[in-house]
């Protein structure tokens, strides 16, 4: 049976097939044909805080601030753009942290700071993943969104 862009009820958001053939049809990209909305309805606050906080005792230790997040993530099947976003933050900020660090110890050899110099930078690097996660959960109380977000997921 051929469907058609009649056959969409005006209450029923289309989806799969419909969403294809109209994108295809229309020539515009399936995500820009039905502008998801974040509804706090939809996903629940306590725990996007939750997965969002769990990060926090973990800032010394890059890796982990990642895995716990993914754990609590799987564990209460909480699989949404803002979830993911949460855990794609801190990918990022991990991929940043080493770059900086690496970057830090050559600039140490170079320029012959001391040892100081490597902590201070660690020190400012947990401190800004400690004001990227605090921002990201009082936004979340406030309106249900990141503060920090970016336009795409890296899982």
């Amino acid at each position: 049976m051929k469907k058609t862009i009649q056959d969409i009820e005006p209450e029923k958001e289309p989806k799969g097939k419909t969403i294809k053939i109209s994108s295809m049809t229309e020539g515009i990209k399936k995500s820009g044909l039905i502008e998801q909305e974040e509804h706090l309805g939809e996903i629940n606050a306590d725990l996007l805080k939750e997965i969002n906080l769990s990060s926090l005792p973990f800032t010394i230790i890059p890796p982990a601030n990642i895995i716990i997040p993914l754990m609590i993530m799987f564990d209460k099947r909480q699989f949404n753009h803002l979830t993911k976003q949460i855990v794609s933050i801190q990918i990022i900020w991990f991929i940043c942290t080493a770059f900086i660090f690496i970057l830090g110890s050559v600039m140490k050899n170079w320029f012959s700071y001391g040892n100081s110099f490597i902590l201070l930078v660690m020190i400012l690097l947990v401190m800004i993943n400690l004001i990227i996660i605090l921002k990201n959960t009082a936004e979340i109380e406030r309106t249900g969104k990141l503060f920090f977000r970016m336009n795409f997921s890296l899982i």
